[in-house]
């Protein structure tokens, strides 16, 4: 029994040294070693669509292989870098390449539809203010109701973005010499042409009304 139960004991420790000689041999393998760092190499591939941060598609682009295993791959954001890929790529850009451009060349027409629409908004808005509009100036006299400092084409501008919230130019008032004495005055103006004129009216004029200070 003695014999037995040395035997028993004898055959452990061999398989023991043996289960620990393979577990080293797993560890210390040089095969197995090395593999361990293809975890940190970057893959090549090439996008097949655009991803924020990462490329345009088309272009070639450095990943790790597990986030091109799990995301980009099984979505089709990417392929390998590999000829026959390329080639694809190649000629699917080509073939899309002006429907791709075509969102752009829309996007363009929509903003300038919208910038029209916001130019022709802001001049019905100065269409309603300048319809009957009566801008009101003092000046001191001299004699016979002669005004000591006569109103300019530029004092007028600045008066109206004053009293009355229009921006308009010095270009769009038909005013040849200053004015000179009281009253009041119908000074032609000379709008663009896409402004919207109120019922009725052919020519544009602004109410000019100087008084006595």
């Amino acid at each position: 029994m003695a014999l037995s139960r040395c035997g028993r004991d004898t055959l452990r420790r061999v398989i023991s040294g043996a289960s620990a000689e393979s577990r080293c041999d797993r560890i210390t393998n040089p095969v197995l070693f090395s593999a361990h760092g293809l975890r940190y190499r970057k893959l090549e591939v090439i996008l097949t669509t655009t991803i924020d941060k990462l490329g345009r598609a088309g272009e070639t682009v450095k990943v790790a292989p597990g986030h091109f295993r799990n995301h980009l791959m099984p979505k089709l954001l990417a392929v390998p870098n590999i000829d026959k890929y390329a080639f694809l790529i190649r000629e699917q850009r080509k073939l899309y390449q002006k429907e791709e451009e075509e969102p752009v060349t829309e996007t363009k027409a929509d903003d300038a539809k919208k910038e029209q629409e916001a130019k022709m908004k802001e001049y019905q808005t100065a269409a309603k203010i300048l319809d009957n509009a009566r801008l009101v100036l003092r000046r001191y006299i001299k004699i016979n109701n002669d005004i000591r400092d006569p109103v300019t084409k530029e004092e007028i501008v600045a008066e109206v973005a004053r009293q009355l919230k229009v921006d308009i130019k010095p270009e769009n008032l038909q005013l040849s010499t200053p004015l000179k004495s009281l009253g009041e005055y119908e000074v032609p103006l000379r709008l663009p042409r896409d402004m919207p004129r109120p019922e009725g009216k052919i020519q544009w004029t602004l109410t000019v009304k100087i008084r006595r200070k």
